[in-house]
């Protein structure tokens, strides 16, 4: 008997039916046909796609089109608009009649609308795990189980993310005191500054810091000197990581941050050889080649064991979409925690949709457009590198502008702060004339006042000015470094 019971009661799991409530959809359904006023307070989260009876998503549907034309919905207007047979004894016209005339108030709307929209996300995760299952037990040859994580992560995310009805306005009180909470934050913070200190005090200036869920875009042509921007910022802010733990027992970020480092271009080794050679003040090519002597090497042991408790996390794999990314990013967030994300370089990422991959300029703007909700949800700065096109290089004055960057206006359009680094002394240094030529002298000057000196231009600032930074650059150590400014310097005796 008892095996029979379990027969039963396995026979029962495999066929029982999703979740779903279809009382109130009716409900909802008769209370909008009696009150259209009931639609406006579902509208903004439920679909049609959530309700379960495919006549109930036709209704809703021909309701929506009514209401939003500014027409009456009720039984009589909307008939003329779905099918007139529905079951054997009873037709469309009886069925909206009956349940109009056994709605409920226009106040329990906005329940019926939750309880019929929370069944509709379990039964789409009833789908994306019976999905994964199926793809684990008949998964192809290529298909890695790392990859098939990503995509699960990924239906997730979209699932969460289209699963909410918790958005919408809120009053000005609300966003009035999260502004206090900041501005307290950054009157209490060495430097007085809003957001995460790049290590660059006259950029701080500017800036206010990282801002948490902002965009910025830092880019530059080759040999100008990004990567090294970006791995300075990255270490700095690595290393100023403090923290403290809240009431309830959570740990919450007081400076620096945890750093999370999408290397597309670079190996993990290359990007550590570089921070090390920029701390340890040797040159990245020496180490490489092993040209140090003795004391250098003990020198870089004693960087490394310094370097070796900083929160920097870096991922090297290439060729990654930007939907790969944004799930390793979530993951990083989740078990390490996360505040800043660089990702070097844009170009280097792929979108992932395959209609976005045959246009480029869609792809970028798929790119562009995911990395700012990604900043927005995981509520860090994120700093992306991009390149610049070639026609900087036709021009006598080549200070990059917004209109170099490459590929596509979503870049600049989607980005809260657009970085250009400029070294003057790279394009002087390549015009050398004659050695022994008048000209050679002058140049001579002009190589003295631009040397070891970088600009960093913000040509775009959403909450804040823009203009130029000067700093210093240590070309063999690949490190950006802060300029003494004319009026700290001691008065000179003449």
């Amino acid at each position: 008997m008892a095996e029979i019971a379990r027969l039963h009661s396995a026979e029962e799991k495999s066929f029982r039916l999703a979740p779903h409530n279809v009382e109130a959809e009716q409900a909802l359904l008769g209370a909008i046909l009696v009150n259209n006023e009931a639609f406006y307070r579902v509208a903004d989260f439920l679909e049609p796609i959530h309700f379960y009876e495919p006549i109930h998503r036709e209704i809703y549907e021909v309701i929506g089109k009514f209401v939003r034309a500014g027409k009456s919905a009720d039984p009589i207007t909307i008939k003329t608009h779905l099918p007139e047979e529905l079951l054997a004894d009873m037709t469309m016209p009886q069925y909206l009649a009956r349940m109009a005339a056994e709605a409920t108030t226009v106040l329990n709307a906005a329940d019926y609308g939750r309880a019929v929209h929370d069944l509709a996300i379990r039964r789409s995760l009833i789908l994306i795990g019976e999905e994964m299952v199926s793809t684990a037990y008949e998964s192809e040859v290529e298909t890695t189980p790392d990859k098939q994580i990503e995509e699960v992560e990924g239906a997730l995310f979209q699932l969460a993310e289209k699963g909410r009805y918790d958005g919408g306005f809120q009053s000005f009180n609300a966003a009035l005191k999260d502004a206090i909470q900041m501005a307290g934050e950054a009157y209490g913070r060495d430097g007085s500054l809003s957001g995460t200190s790049t290590g660059l005090v006259d950029l701080d200036r500017l800036m206010g810091g990282l801002q948490r869920s902002d965009l910025i875009i830092l880019a530059a042509r080759p040999a100008m000197g990004k990567t090294s921007l970006a791995t300075n910022i990255a270490f700095h802010v690595a290393k100023e990581w403090k923290t403290e733990v809240t009431p309830d027992g959570h740990k919450k970020t007081v400076n620096g941050g945890v750093v999370g480092f999408f290397s597309l271009e670079m190996s993990a080794e290359q990007l550590a050889t570089r921070i090390l050679a920029e701390q340890a003040e040797i040159s990245s090519s020496d180490i490489r080649r092993g040209n140090i002597h003795e004391s250098q090497f003990s020198k870089l042991v004693d960087t490394s064991n310094l370097m070796a408790a900083v929160p920097l996390y870096i991922d090297d794999t290439g060729g990654i979409s930007v939907a790969q990314l944004a799930a390793r990013a979530r993951r990083l967030k989740r078990q390490r925690g996360l505040d800043l994300l660089i990702v070097d370089y844009l170009q280097l990422l792929s979108g992932s949709s395959k209609s976005s991959q045959q246009n480029r300029v869609q792809e970028l703007t798929e790119i562009t457009t995911t990395m700012k909700a990604l900043a927005k949800e995981l509520e860090v700065p994120i700093i992306a590198l991009s390149q610049l096109s070639r026609q900087v290089e036709n021009r006598d004055d080549k200070h990059p502008q917004l209109a170099d960057l490459r590929e596509s206006g979503s870049i600049e359009q989607d980005a809260d702060v657009v970085l250009f680094v400029y070294r003057e002394e790279y394009y002087l240094k390549n015009k050398e004339p004659k050695e022994g030529s008048p000209d050679h002298l002058a140049w001579q000057g002009e190589m003295e006042q631009v040397h070891g000196k970088a600009e960093v231009i913000i040509a775009k600032q959403r909450h804040g000015p823009t203009g130029t930074v000067q700093v210093s650059f240590e070309a063999q150590f690949t490190r950006f470094g802060n300029l003494a400014r004319a009026d700290y310097l001691p008065e000179r005796m003449e």
